[in-house]
């Protein structure tokens, strides 16, 4: 491995978040302010979006690791598409309280002596819900209510939920949503870092991991690295990692542009996109063929206007059921799937 080759007493680029490797760019110090500003606020939400690989995961191991275990109980969740009553089971679990059996009443009364049992110990809790986006309406309605719990006229729970940026347009987009909009104290989104950043983000990963110097970096790696990487944190890793280890294949002991080039036409290269077949070349322009008049017997022809007018039947057929599923599908209250769920039946497709 590259570590060793070069002198590493770890890997600097691993794609796990680890809060060792914390580095701090413009945009993870404003989420922090943010972070801040909420959990001094004590109720709510706090809500922070970011593409993938932006450092949402590392960012809240920063921020857990800040927190004074003696005033905050962080509770972490991460979240699939799970309903309700699955995630309350899976909040009453995190505050061992035992959920096996009970129906939703009693589940709901379990979690607030489970927040009680906290708070009589001082502390609050923070749930924090990772994968946010994939939650439907009912389940972020009822992390709603369990904001609503309190013990002498105080939030006995904040709830922090991180997510990708299709939430944070959800969130402002459904009118499902307006309530729990409204309980919503402190939002920011994670963007990439800039070109400008790049340079000591690899050093502080690199330092980290005991670099003294090897390999040595050009300058016009890192606006490479940036362009390779769009400045996402965990794309730049991978960047990174990959091209370390060119270099130690290659035994360099300087990693420039061209190398950084390199490395991400193989990246491409591991995952093709499938080429476009190849046109077909014009045939030769040569004398119009002169019409043919075909004779069609009067049985024949019958019989295909027949089976047309079967067809058109059995595609008007088909689009009224999709339409009946489309607005079976915008009229309920369940989470919108993407496209690709939502082709049809079979027929619809054959039709089209």
């Amino acid at each position: 491995m590259y570590d060793e080759h070069f002198g590493l007493t770890t890997r600097p680029f691993q794609l796990t978040p680890d809060p060792r490797f914390w580095y701090s760019t413009a945009t993870h110090r404003k989420a922090m302010a943010y972070l801040g500003y909420g959990l001094a606020q004590g109720e709510g939400f706090i809500v922070i979006t970011g593409e993938i690989g932006a450092g949402k995961t590392t960012l809240v191991g920063h921020l857990v690791e800040t927190i004074d275990p003696q005033r905050i109980n962080v509770v972490r969740l991460v979240s699939t598409a799970i309903h309700a009553d699955d995630l309350l089971r899976t909040v009453a679990t995190a505050l061992g309280v035992d959920p096996h059996g009970l129906p939703k009443a009693l589940l709901l009364d379990a979690i607030e002596r489970g927040l009680h049992t906290v708070a009589r110990t001082g502390r609050r809790t923070l749930l924090v819900v990772d994968e946010v986006q994939a939650l439907p309406v009912d389940s972020l309605e009822e992390l709603r209510m369990l904001s609503n719990f309190q013990a002498g006229g105080q939030a006995m729970l904040q709830i922090l939920l991180l997510g990708q940026p299709e939430f944070r347009e959800r969130l402002h987009g459904s009118d499902a949503l307006e309530q729990l909009r409204q309980r919503v104290i402190a939002i920011h989104h994670l963007d990439p870092m800039g070109e400008d950043e790049v340079a000591d983000y690899l050093a502080h990963r690199l330092s980290v991991a005991g670099w003294r110097g090897r390999p040595d970096f050009a300058a016009d790696a890192f606006p490479a690295f940036h362009r390779g990487s769009g400045g996402v944190p965990r794309r730049l890793n991978h960047l990174a990692g990959r091209t370390m280890l060119a270099a130690a294949i290659e035994g360099r002991e300087l990693i420039d542009a061209a190398l950084v080039d390199s490395v991400l036409g193989d990246l491409a290269a591991d995952l093709p996109l499938p080429s476009a077949p190849a046109a077909k070349p014009a045939p030769e322009p040569g004398p119009e063929p002169e019409p043919v008049e075909m004779a069609v017997p009067d049985d024949a022809l019958t019989g295909r206007i027949a089976e047309l007018e079967a067809r058109i039947e059995q595609q008007d057929a088909a689009l009224r059921r999709v339409l009946t599923l489309l607005v079976d599908w915008v009229e309920s209250d369940q989470p919108r799937p993407g496209v690709a769920s939502i082709r049809g039946p079979a027929a619809w497709e054959a039709a089209a």
